[in-house]
Protein backbone atom coordinates (compact mmCIF):
# COMPACT_ATOMS: atom_id res chain seq x y z
CA UNK A 1 0.00 0.00 0.00
CA UNK A 2 1.39 3.25 -0.83
CA UNK A 3 -0.71 5.50 1.13
CA UNK A 4 -0.75 5.30 5.06
CA UNK A 5 -4.55 4.83 4.56
CA UNK A 6 -6.59 2.28 2.30
CA UNK A 7 -7.94 4.20 -0.87
CA UNK A 8 -11.43 2.86 -2.66
CA UNK A 9 -10.67 2.68 -6.01
CA UNK A 10 -14.35 1.83 -6.99
CA UNK A 11 -15.17 5.17 -4.73
CA UNK A 12 -12.28 7.31 -5.20
CA UNK A 13 -12.09 10.41 -1.93
CA UNK A 14 -10.07 12.39 -3.55
CA UNK A 15 -10.74 14.82 -0.83
CA UNK A 16 -8.20 12.78 1.28
CA UNK A 17 -5.79 12.20 -0.84
CA UNK A 18 -5.46 16.10 -0.82
CA UNK A 19 -5.50 16.71 2.76
CA UNK A 20 -3.01 14.22 3.05
CA UNK A 21 -0.56 15.37 0.45
CA UNK A 22 -0.96 19.21 1.68
CA UNK A 23 -0.16 18.06 5.70
CA UNK A 24 2.62 16.15 4.34
CA UNK A 25 4.03 19.20 2.36
CA UNK A 26 3.46 21.33 5.30
CA UNK A 27 5.39 18.88 6.93
CA UNK A 28 8.50 18.84 4.43
CA UNK A 29 8.75 22.72 4.05
CA UNK A 30 8.65 23.60 8.18
CA UNK A 31 11.72 20.97 8.41
CA UNK A 32 13.50 22.10 4.50
CA UNK A 33 16.31 19.75 5.00
CA UNK A 34 13.72 16.65 5.35
CA UNK A 35 13.05 17.18 1.25
CA UNK A 36 16.72 15.12 0.30
CA UNK A 37 15.55 12.26 2.62
CA UNK A 38 12.31 11.83 1.03
CA UNK A 39 14.23 12.32 -2.65
CA UNK A 40 16.45 9.52 -1.65
CA UNK A 41 13.16 7.37 -0.76
CA UNK A 42 11.68 8.20 -4.12
CA UNK A 43 14.70 7.44 -5.75
CA UNK A 44 14.09 3.86 -4.63
CA UNK A 45 10.69 3.84 -4.69
CA UNK A 46 9.52 5.40 -7.52
CA UNK A 47 5.77 4.52 -7.14
CA UNK A 48 5.54 5.87 -4.27
CA UNK A 49 7.29 9.15 -5.37
CA UNK A 50 3.82 9.10 -8.06
CA UNK A 51 1.11 7.95 -5.65
CA UNK A 52 2.28 10.49 -3.18
CA UNK A 53 2.32 13.98 -5.12
CA UNK A 54 1.52 13.24 -9.12
CA UNK A 55 -1.72 14.19 -11.09
CA UNK A 56 -3.09 12.60 -14.18
CA UNK A 57 -5.82 13.90 -16.21
CA UNK A 58 -9.30 12.42 -17.83
CA UNK A 59 -11.53 14.90 -19.63
CA UNK A 60 -14.07 11.75 -19.33
CA UNK A 61 -14.79 12.62 -15.17
CA UNK A 62 -16.39 15.84 -16.39
CA UNK A 63 -19.29 13.41 -17.78
CA UNK A 64 -20.16 12.27 -14.25
CA UNK A 65 -19.11 15.14 -11.99
CA UNK A 66 -15.47 14.50 -11.17
CA UNK A 67 -12.74 16.24 -11.32
CA UNK A 68 -10.75 16.40 -14.72
CA UNK A 69 -7.43 16.44 -12.99
CA UNK A 70 -6.85 14.62 -9.92
CA UNK A 71 -4.26 12.67 -7.86
CA UNK A 72 -2.80 9.63 -9.86
CA UNK A 73 -2.96 6.36 -7.33
CA UNK A 74 -1.52 3.52 -8.60
CA UNK A 75 -3.17 0.58 -7.72
CA UNK A 76 -1.41 -2.58 -7.03
CA UNK A 77 -0.76 -4.09 -10.85
CA UNK A 78 1.15 -0.41 -11.43
CA UNK A 79 2.65 -0.67 -8.60
CA UNK A 80 3.89 -4.08 -9.42
CA UNK A 81 4.81 -2.68 -12.70
CA UNK A 82 7.04 0.01 -11.54
CA UNK A 83 8.85 -2.56 -10.07
CA UNK A 84 9.07 -5.12 -13.39
CA UNK A 85 10.60 -2.23 -15.17
CA UNK A 86 13.41 -0.97 -12.48
CA UNK A 87 14.46 -4.72 -12.51
CA UNK A 88 14.80 -4.84 -16.54
CA UNK A 89 16.60 -1.68 -16.67
CA UNK A 90 18.81 -2.62 -13.78
CA UNK A 91 19.44 -6.30 -15.20
CA UNK A 92 20.39 -3.97 -18.70
CA UNK A 93 17.59 -6.21 -20.58
CA UNK A 94 14.65 -5.98 -23.01
CA UNK A 95 11.03 -6.55 -21.89
CA UNK A 96 7.64 -6.30 -23.17
CA UNK A 97 4.11 -5.02 -22.02
CA UNK A 98 0.78 -6.44 -23.35
CA UNK A 99 -2.48 -4.44 -22.40
CA UNK A 100 -5.71 -4.05 -22.57
CA UNK A 101 -7.08 -0.85 -23.16
CA UNK A 102 -7.74 1.90 -21.13
CA UNK A 103 -5.58 0.76 -17.89
CA UNK A 104 -3.47 4.28 -17.75
CA UNK A 105 -0.51 2.81 -19.55
CA UNK A 106 0.71 5.94 -20.98
CA UNK A 107 -0.02 7.97 -17.95
CA UNK A 108 2.30 5.52 -16.38
CA UNK A 109 4.94 5.12 -18.86
CA UNK A 110 5.69 8.75 -18.41
CA UNK A 111 5.05 9.28 -15.00
CA UNK A 112 7.77 6.68 -14.39
CA UNK A 113 10.33 8.08 -16.88
CA UNK A 114 9.84 12.04 -15.73
CA UNK A 115 10.06 10.03 -11.30
CA UNK A 116 13.48 8.10 -12.62
CA UNK A 117 15.26 11.38 -14.38
CA UNK A 118 14.74 13.75 -11.31
CA UNK A 119 16.24 11.30 -9.22
CA UNK A 120 18.64 10.18 -11.10
CA UNK A 121 21.66 11.71 -12.69
CA UNK A 122 22.35 11.91 -16.61
CA UNK A 123 19.99 8.68 -17.79
CA UNK A 124 18.58 9.32 -20.96
CA UNK A 125 14.61 8.00 -22.01
CA UNK A 126 13.22 7.65 -25.26
CA UNK A 127 9.68 7.54 -26.75
CA UNK A 128 9.14 6.34 -30.00
CA UNK A 129 5.77 5.80 -31.86
CA UNK A 130 4.65 5.32 -35.55
CA UNK A 131 3.02 8.81 -35.81
CA UNK A 132 4.16 12.17 -34.25
CA UNK A 133 1.15 13.17 -33.09
CA UNK A 134 0.87 10.49 -30.65
CA UNK A 135 4.59 11.71 -29.08
CA UNK A 136 3.79 15.15 -28.64
CA UNK A 137 1.40 17.46 -30.43
CA UNK A 138 0.29 21.16 -28.87
CA UNK A 139 -2.33 20.93 -26.09
CA UNK A 140 -3.33 17.79 -27.38
CA UNK A 141 -3.51 15.16 -23.92
CA UNK A 142 -3.31 12.41 -26.19
CA UNK A 143 0.07 12.60 -27.03
CA UNK A 144 3.04 11.74 -24.77
CA UNK A 145 4.53 14.64 -23.91
CA UNK A 146 1.45 16.36 -23.04
CA UNK A 147 1.26 14.39 -20.41
CA UNK A 148 4.54 14.24 -19.42
CA UNK A 149 4.68 17.67 -19.24
CA UNK A 150 1.14 17.81 -17.31
CA UNK A 151 3.28 15.38 -14.67
CA UNK A 152 5.97 17.58 -14.16
CA UNK A 153 3.74 21.07 -13.97
CA UNK A 154 1.69 19.85 -11.00
CA UNK A 155 4.66 18.30 -8.86
CA UNK A 156 5.19 20.19 -5.44
CA UNK A 157 7.92 22.97 -6.57
CA UNK A 158 10.62 21.40 -4.34
CA UNK A 159 10.10 18.03 -6.31
CA UNK A 160 10.72 19.79 -9.58
CA UNK A 161 14.49 19.73 -9.37
CA UNK A 162 14.23 23.03 -10.98
CA UNK A 163 12.43 22.45 -13.91
CA UNK A 164 10.41 24.68 -15.54
CA UNK A 165 7.90 24.39 -18.10
CA UNK A 166 8.93 27.54 -20.38
CA UNK A 167 12.65 26.37 -20.16
CA UNK A 168 12.84 22.59 -20.28
CA UNK A 169 9.87 21.27 -22.27
CA UNK A 170 10.67 22.30 -25.80
CA UNK A 171 8.96 20.42 -28.95
CA UNK A 172 9.80 16.67 -28.47
CA UNK A 173 11.76 17.22 -25.40
CA UNK A 174 11.89 17.05 -21.26
CA UNK A 175 15.02 18.51 -19.90
CA UNK A 176 16.02 18.07 -16.05
CA UNK A 177 18.62 20.85 -14.99
CA UNK A 178 18.97 19.83 -11.72
CA UNK A 179 20.01 15.57 -12.87
CA UNK A 180 21.33 16.51 -16.55
CA UNK A 181 18.50 13.53 -17.29
CA UNK A 182 16.10 13.81 -20.52
CA UNK A 183 13.47 12.50 -22.09
CA UNK A 184 13.04 12.82 -25.89
CA UNK A 185 10.46 11.77 -28.51
CA UNK A 186 10.65 10.52 -32.16
CA UNK A 187 8.87 9.09 -34.81
CA UNK A 188 8.25 6.67 -37.80
CA UNK A 189 10.55 4.17 -38.84
CA UNK A 190 14.28 5.48 -37.91
CA UNK A 191 13.08 5.95 -34.30
CA UNK A 192 16.40 5.46 -32.06
CA UNK A 193 18.66 5.25 -34.91
CA UNK A 194 22.15 6.83 -33.99
CA UNK A 195 21.09 7.60 -30.74
CA UNK A 196 22.07 5.90 -27.17
CA UNK A 197 19.42 5.89 -24.59
CA UNK A 198 18.68 4.05 -21.17
CA UNK A 199 15.51 2.96 -21.92
CA UNK A 200 13.28 3.37 -24.62
CA UNK A 201 9.75 2.91 -24.79
CA UNK A 202 7.83 2.05 -28.49
CA UNK A 203 4.25 2.73 -27.93
CA UNK A 204 2.06 0.30 -29.63
CA UNK A 205 4.01 -1.67 -30.96
CA UNK A 206 1.85 -4.21 -32.36
CA UNK A 207 0.53 -1.89 -34.97
CA UNK A 208 3.92 -0.42 -36.73
CA UNK A 209 3.47 0.10 -40.16
CA UNK A 210 7.23 -0.95 -40.98
CA UNK A 211 8.41 -2.99 -37.98
CA UNK A 212 11.75 -4.11 -39.59
CA UNK A 213 13.01 -0.85 -40.27
CA UNK A 214 12.30 -0.21 -36.72
CA UNK A 215 13.66 -3.07 -35.31
CA UNK A 216 17.19 -2.10 -37.42
CA UNK A 217 17.01 1.47 -36.04
CA UNK A 218 16.69 -0.04 -32.64
CA UNK A 219 18.49 -2.15 -32.72
CA UNK A 220 22.32 -0.70 -30.95
CA UNK A 221 20.01 1.87 -28.80
CA UNK A 222 19.61 0.85 -25.52
CA UNK A 223 20.30 -2.48 -23.69
CA UNK A 224 16.55 -1.39 -21.87
CA UNK A 225 13.84 -1.61 -24.84
CA UNK A 226 10.42 -1.55 -23.82
CA UNK A 227 7.69 -2.57 -26.17
CA UNK A 228 4.02 -1.78 -25.10
CA UNK A 229 0.87 -2.44 -27.30
CA UNK A 230 -2.72 -3.93 -27.15
CA UNK A 231 -3.00 -7.51 -29.23
CA UNK A 232 -3.36 -6.45 -33.14
CA UNK A 233 -3.27 -10.81 -34.18
CA UNK A 234 0.10 -12.62 -34.98
CA UNK A 235 1.33 -11.58 -38.00
CA UNK A 236 3.68 -8.61 -35.95
CA UNK A 237 7.19 -8.98 -34.14
CA UNK A 238 5.74 -7.45 -30.82
CA UNK A 239 3.28 -10.64 -30.86
CA UNK A 240 6.34 -13.11 -31.83
CA UNK A 241 8.18 -11.86 -29.22
CA UNK A 242 5.59 -11.65 -27.04
CA UNK A 243 4.64 -15.44 -27.08
CA UNK A 244 8.87 -16.65 -27.96
CA UNK A 245 9.30 -17.24 -24.14
CA UNK A 246 12.41 -15.52 -25.11
CA UNK A 247 11.28 -12.25 -23.28
CA UNK A 248 10.34 -10.70 -20.14
CA UNK A 249 6.53 -9.99 -20.56
CA UNK A 250 4.05 -7.51 -17.87
CA UNK A 251 0.82 -8.33 -18.71
CA UNK A 252 -1.92 -5.77 -17.76
CA UNK A 253 -5.46 -7.15 -18.27
CA UNK A 254 -8.68 -5.45 -17.67
CA UNK A 255 -9.40 -8.02 -14.69
CA UNK A 256 -6.41 -6.27 -12.85
CA UNK A 257 -7.76 -2.96 -12.71
CA UNK A 258 -9.81 -1.96 -9.44
CA UNK A 259 -11.62 0.46 -11.02
CA UNK A 260 -13.01 -2.53 -13.68
CA UNK A 261 -16.10 -4.92 -12.89
CA UNK A 262 -18.23 -7.24 -15.42
CA UNK A 263 -20.17 -3.87 -15.66
CA UNK A 264 -17.14 -2.13 -17.66
CA UNK A 265 -16.79 -5.53 -19.78
CA UNK A 266 -20.62 -5.73 -20.24
CA UNK A 267 -20.69 -2.47 -21.52
CA UNK A 268 -17.70 -2.92 -23.73
CA UNK A 269 -19.60 -6.08 -25.19
CA UNK A 270 -22.39 -3.40 -26.33
CA UNK A 271 -20.05 -0.65 -27.61
CA UNK A 272 -17.20 -2.93 -29.59
CA UNK A 273 -17.30 -5.03 -31.91
CA UNK A 274 -16.36 -8.60 -30.93
CA UNK A 275 -12.73 -8.50 -33.00
CA UNK A 276 -12.04 -5.19 -30.97
CA UNK A 277 -13.56 -6.47 -27.48
CA UNK A 278 -11.18 -9.56 -27.78
CA UNK A 279 -8.41 -7.96 -29.22
CA UNK A 280 -8.16 -5.09 -27.15
CA UNK A 281 -10.04 -5.89 -24.28
CA UNK A 282 -9.30 -9.57 -23.90
CA UNK A 283 -5.66 -9.12 -25.40
CA UNK A 284 -7.05 -12.04 -27.53
CA UNK A 285 -3.79 -12.36 -30.21
CA UNK A 286 -6.36 -14.97 -32.09
CA UNK A 287 -9.08 -12.13 -32.33
CA UNK A 288 -9.47 -12.57 -35.72
CA UNK A 289 -8.39 -15.89 -36.23
CA UNK A 290 -10.94 -18.51 -38.23
CA UNK A 291 -11.71 -21.96 -36.55
CA UNK A 292 -11.61 -20.50 -33.04
CA UNK A 293 -12.54 -23.81 -30.85
CA UNK A 294 -13.83 -21.85 -27.95
CA UNK A 295 -15.24 -17.79 -28.58
CA UNK A 296 -14.49 -15.50 -26.16
CA UNK A 297 -18.27 -14.38 -25.61
CA UNK A 298 -18.22 -17.86 -24.18
CA UNK A 299 -16.02 -17.80 -22.03
CA UNK A 300 -16.96 -14.65 -20.29
CA UNK A 301 -20.55 -15.98 -20.12
CA UNK A 302 -18.43 -18.54 -17.44
CA UNK A 303 -17.34 -16.46 -14.99
CA UNK A 304 -19.09 -16.85 -11.99
CA UNK A 305 -21.70 -18.86 -14.01
CA UNK A 306 -23.11 -21.19 -10.86
CA UNK A 307 -23.54 -17.85 -8.83
CA UNK A 308 -25.40 -16.13 -12.10
CA UNK A 309 -27.36 -19.01 -12.73
CA UNK A 310 -27.99 -19.34 -8.80
CA UNK A 311 -26.28 -22.82 -7.96
CA UNK A 312 -24.16 -24.43 -5.66
CA UNK A 313 -21.56 -26.59 -7.11
CA UNK A 314 -21.82 -30.55 -5.91
CA UNK A 315 -19.71 -33.56 -6.66
CA UNK A 316 -16.59 -34.63 -6.88
CA UNK A 317 -13.40 -32.85 -6.29
CA UNK A 318 -11.19 -33.67 -8.87
CA UNK A 319 -7.70 -32.01 -10.57
CA UNK A 320 -5.55 -31.74 -13.47
CA UNK A 321 -1.69 -31.55 -13.96
CA UNK A 322 -0.03 -30.55 -17.15
CA UNK A 323 3.57 -30.80 -17.10
CA UNK A 324 6.27 -28.83 -18.65
CA UNK A 325 9.45 -29.88 -19.41
CA UNK A 326 12.75 -27.82 -18.15
CA UNK A 327 12.24 -25.33 -20.86
CA UNK A 328 9.88 -22.03 -21.12
CA UNK A 329 6.46 -23.66 -20.37
CA UNK A 330 4.82 -24.00 -17.30
CA UNK A 331 3.67 -27.05 -15.45
CA UNK A 332 0.25 -25.89 -14.29
CA UNK A 333 -2.87 -27.67 -11.97
CA UNK A 334 -6.18 -27.04 -11.98
CA UNK A 335 -8.72 -27.81 -9.62
CA UNK A 336 -13.36 -27.97 -9.25
CA UNK A 337 -15.46 -29.09 -7.34
CA UNK A 338 -18.41 -30.45 -10.20
CA UNK A 339 -18.84 -27.69 -12.67
CA UNK A 340 -17.09 -24.99 -10.79
CA UNK A 341 -13.22 -24.56 -11.44
CA UNK A 342 -12.22 -22.66 -8.56
CA UNK A 343 -8.35 -22.79 -8.58
CA UNK A 344 -5.46 -22.84 -10.82
CA UNK A 345 -1.85 -22.81 -10.27
CA UNK A 346 1.05 -22.83 -12.64
CA UNK A 347 5.18 -22.75 -11.82
CA UNK A 348 8.21 -22.91 -13.76
CA UNK A 349 9.51 -26.96 -13.95
CA UNK A 350 13.02 -25.21 -15.10
CA UNK A 351 15.84 -26.85 -12.52
CA UNK A 352 13.80 -29.24 -11.28
CA UNK A 353 12.25 -32.97 -12.65
CA UNK A 354 9.45 -34.27 -12.80
CA UNK A 355 9.57 -36.15 -9.73
CA UNK A 356 9.34 -32.32 -7.78
CA UNK A 357 6.64 -31.56 -10.25
CA UNK A 358 4.30 -35.12 -9.15
CA UNK A 359 5.05 -34.02 -5.52
CA UNK A 360 3.60 -30.63 -6.45
CA UNK A 361 0.32 -32.26 -7.66
CA UNK A 362 -0.16 -34.09 -4.61
CA UNK A 363 0.66 -31.41 -2.52
CA UNK A 364 -1.72 -29.42 -4.41
CA UNK A 365 -4.33 -32.12 -4.20
CA UNK A 366 -4.07 -32.56 -0.49
CA UNK A 367 -4.18 -28.64 -0.35
CA UNK A 368 -7.45 -27.98 -2.58
CA UNK A 369 -8.87 -31.68 -1.30
CA UNK A 370 -8.77 -33.24 -4.32
CA UNK A 371 -10.18 -37.00 -4.92
CA UNK A 372 -8.52 -37.42 -8.40
CA UNK A 373 -6.53 -35.79 -10.72
CA UNK A 374 -5.77 -36.65 -14.23
CA UNK A 375 -2.33 -36.09 -15.89
CA UNK A 376 -1.01 -35.45 -19.21
CA UNK A 377 0.68 -38.53 -20.16
CA UNK A 378 2.16 -37.81 -23.61
CA UNK A 379 5.78 -36.64 -23.89
CA UNK A 380 7.67 -35.97 -20.79
CA UNK A 381 4.56 -36.95 -18.80
CA UNK A 382 5.01 -40.08 -19.74
CA UNK A 383 7.22 -41.31 -17.26
CA UNK A 384 5.16 -40.12 -13.66
CA UNK A 385 3.21 -43.23 -13.64
CA UNK A 386 6.23 -44.46 -11.69
CA UNK A 387 6.51 -40.98 -9.89
CA UNK A 388 2.67 -41.48 -8.93
CA UNK A 389 3.30 -45.17 -7.62
CA UNK A 390 6.42 -43.85 -5.76
CA UNK A 391 4.38 -41.19 -4.02
CA UNK A 392 1.29 -43.09 -3.02
CA UNK A 393 3.50 -46.23 -1.80
CA UNK A 394 4.73 -43.48 0.80
CA UNK A 395 1.35 -41.72 1.42
CA UNK A 396 -0.14 -45.13 2.42
CA UNK A 397 3.40 -45.86 4.69
CA UNK A 398 2.28 -43.13 6.82
CA UNK A 399 -1.26 -43.53 6.72
CA UNK A 400 -2.16 -40.99 4.79
CA UNK A 401 -4.90 -41.00 2.24
CA UNK A 402 -3.30 -42.26 -1.52
CA UNK A 403 -4.79 -39.61 -4.23
CA UNK A 404 -6.02 -41.22 -7.61
CA UNK A 405 -4.30 -40.26 -10.80
CA UNK A 406 -5.25 -40.98 -14.16
CA UNK A 407 -3.46 -40.95 -17.40
CA UNK A 408 -4.72 -38.80 -19.83
CA UNK A 409 -3.00 -39.27 -23.70
CA UNK A 410 -4.56 -36.36 -26.35
CA UNK A 411 -2.83 -38.36 -28.85
CA UNK A 412 -4.51 -41.64 -28.08
CA UNK A 413 -7.58 -42.56 -29.26
CA UNK A 414 -11.46 -41.69 -28.52
CA UNK A 415 -13.19 -42.36 -25.65
CA UNK A 416 -15.89 -44.61 -25.64
CA UNK A 417 -14.97 -44.49 -29.74
CA UNK A 418 -17.81 -46.60 -30.70
CA UNK A 419 -20.42 -43.99 -28.72
CA UNK A 420 -22.14 -41.46 -31.00
CA UNK A 421 -20.60 -38.21 -30.70
CA UNK A 422 -22.00 -35.49 -29.16
CA UNK A 423 -20.97 -33.05 -31.81
CA UNK A 424 -23.22 -34.88 -33.91
CA UNK A 425 -25.61 -34.82 -32.38
CA UNK A 426 -27.89 -32.65 -34.73
CA UNK A 427 -26.76 -35.11 -37.42
CA UNK A 428 -29.59 -37.72 -38.93
CA UNK A 429 -27.42 -40.75 -38.41
CA UNK A 430 -24.65 -39.25 -36.11
CA UNK A 431 -21.19 -40.09 -36.48
CA UNK A 432 -19.32 -42.10 -33.82
CA UNK A 433 -16.55 -40.92 -31.84
CA UNK A 434 -14.01 -42.70 -33.62
CA UNK A 435 -15.56 -40.82 -36.80
CA UNK A 436 -16.06 -37.51 -35.92
CA UNK A 437 -12.55 -36.68 -33.63
CA UNK A 438 -9.13 -37.25 -34.85
CA UNK A 439 -7.49 -38.30 -31.41
CA UNK A 440 -8.79 -37.67 -27.39
CA UNK A 441 -7.20 -34.34 -27.61
CA UNK A 442 -10.03 -32.82 -30.03
CA UNK A 443 -12.32 -34.68 -28.38
CA UNK A 444 -11.62 -33.19 -24.93
CA UNK A 445 -11.25 -29.69 -26.61
CA UNK A 446 -14.87 -30.09 -28.55
CA UNK A 447 -16.54 -31.36 -25.28
CA UNK A 448 -15.16 -28.22 -23.42
CA UNK A 449 -16.13 -26.33 -26.21
CA UNK A 450 -19.41 -27.67 -25.88
CA UNK A 451 -20.09 -27.03 -21.99
CA UNK A 452 -18.61 -23.07 -23.00
CA UNK A 453 -21.65 -23.13 -25.64
CA UNK A 454 -23.90 -24.79 -22.98
CA UNK A 455 -23.00 -22.46 -20.47
CA UNK A 456 -23.05 -19.11 -22.88
CA UNK A 457 -26.66 -20.27 -23.74
CA UNK A 458 -27.70 -20.79 -20.39
CA UNK A 459 -26.38 -17.43 -18.64
CA UNK A 460 -28.21 -14.81 -21.55
CA UNK A 461 -30.94 -17.40 -21.59
CA UNK A 462 -30.85 -17.44 -25.38
CA UNK A 463 -33.59 -20.16 -25.50
CA UNK A 464 -36.34 -19.66 -22.55
CA UNK A 465 -38.28 -22.64 -23.00
CA UNK A 466 -34.77 -24.37 -22.58
CA UNK A 467 -34.35 -26.84 -19.67
CA UNK A 468 -31.04 -26.29 -18.06
CA UNK A 469 -28.96 -29.25 -17.12
CA UNK A 470 -26.67 -27.92 -14.85
CA UNK A 471 -23.90 -30.54 -14.76
CA UNK A 472 -23.39 -29.47 -18.46
CA UNK A 473 -22.14 -26.30 -17.74
CA UNK A 474 -18.75 -24.60 -16.87
CA UNK A 475 -18.09 -22.01 -14.00
CA UNK A 476 -14.96 -20.24 -13.97
CA UNK A 477 -13.84 -18.47 -10.09
CA UNK A 478 -13.55 -15.00 -11.06
CA UNK A 479 -11.82 -14.89 -7.88
CA UNK A 480 -8.55 -17.53 -9.92
CA UNK A 481 -5.20 -15.46 -8.83
CA UNK A 482 -4.03 -16.57 -12.56
CA UNK A 483 -7.79 -15.67 -14.53
CA UNK A 484 -6.12 -12.68 -16.72
CA UNK A 485 -4.07 -15.40 -17.91
CA UNK A 486 -6.60 -18.72 -18.17
CA UNK A 487 -8.77 -16.20 -19.99
CA UNK A 488 -6.03 -15.19 -22.96
CA UNK A 489 -5.50 -19.28 -23.52
CA UNK A 490 -8.61 -20.40 -23.85
CA UNK A 491 -9.77 -18.94 -26.93
CA UNK A 492 -6.51 -19.33 -28.43
CA UNK A 493 -6.87 -23.24 -29.82
CA UNK A 494 -8.24 -23.41 -33.45
CA UNK A 495 -9.86 -26.07 -35.16
CA UNK A 496 -9.83 -27.71 -38.67
CA UNK A 497 -11.41 -30.80 -40.38
CA UNK A 498 -8.95 -32.89 -41.60
CA UNK A 499 -9.40 -34.76 -45.36
CA UNK A 500 -11.00 -37.69 -43.57
CA UNK A 501 -13.81 -35.23 -42.20
CA UNK A 502 -12.70 -35.74 -38.26
CA UNK A 503 -11.98 -32.64 -35.96
CA UNK A 504 -8.30 -31.65 -35.59
CA UNK A 505 -7.06 -29.10 -32.87
CA UNK A 506 -4.52 -26.91 -33.30
CA UNK A 507 -3.35 -25.70 -29.55
CA UNK A 508 -0.62 -23.34 -30.90
CA UNK A 509 -1.48 -21.34 -33.92
CA UNK A 510 0.38 -19.13 -35.71
CA UNK A 511 3.76 -20.21 -33.09
CA UNK A 512 1.74 -19.34 -30.16
CA UNK A 513 3.25 -20.47 -26.71
CA UNK A 514 1.48 -23.62 -24.95
CA UNK A 515 -1.63 -22.90 -23.28
CA UNK A 516 -0.79 -24.43 -20.07
CA UNK A 517 -4.10 -23.66 -18.20
CA UNK A 518 -5.68 -24.08 -20.69
CA UNK A 519 -4.70 -27.83 -21.33
CA UNK A 520 -5.08 -28.15 -17.46
CA UNK A 521 -8.55 -27.36 -18.07
CA UNK A 522 -9.39 -29.52 -20.85
CA UNK A 523 -8.11 -32.52 -18.82
CA UNK A 524 -10.53 -30.97 -16.17
CA UNK A 525 -13.25 -31.49 -18.24
CA UNK A 526 -12.55 -34.34 -20.55
CA UNK A 527 -14.81 -37.13 -21.07
CA UNK A 528 -13.47 -40.45 -18.96
CA UNK A 529 -13.79 -44.29 -19.92
CA UNK A 530 -16.74 -45.21 -18.34
CA UNK A 531 -15.23 -48.23 -17.12
CA UNK A 532 -13.10 -46.23 -15.07
CA UNK A 533 -14.28 -45.22 -11.53
CA UNK A 534 -13.29 -41.79 -9.75
CA UNK A 535 -13.02 -43.60 -6.58
CA UNK A 536 -12.00 -47.49 -7.61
Amino acid sequence: MLLPFEFDFTKPDYTKVWEWRVALLTKLRANPGSFEVFKDYYKRNPAAFMSHWSSTFDPRNADIGLPTSFPFVLFDKQEEWCDWLLERWRSREPGLIEKSRDMGMSWLCVGMACTLCLFNKGITIGFGSRKEEYVDKLGDPKSLFWKARMFMATLPIEFRGGWDIKIHAPHMRILFPDSGSSITGESGDGIGRGDRKSIYFVDEAAHLERPALVEASLSATTNCRIDLSSAAGMANPFAQKVHSGKHKVFTFHWRDDPRKDQAWYDKQINDLDPVTLAQEVDINYSASVEGVVIPQMWISAAIDACSKLGIVPTGATTGALDIADEGIDLNAFGAKKGVHLFQMKSWSGKGGDTLLTTEKAFMLSEEFDVDMFQYDSDGIGAGIRGDIRLINARRKSQNIREIKALPYRGSGEVIDPEKPAIGGDKERTPRLNKDYYKNRKAQAWWSLRRRFEYTWRAVTKLNLNEKIDYDNIISIDSKLPELPKLLMELPQATYTITTEGKILIDKTPDNTRSPNLADAVVMLYSPVKRSVGLFS
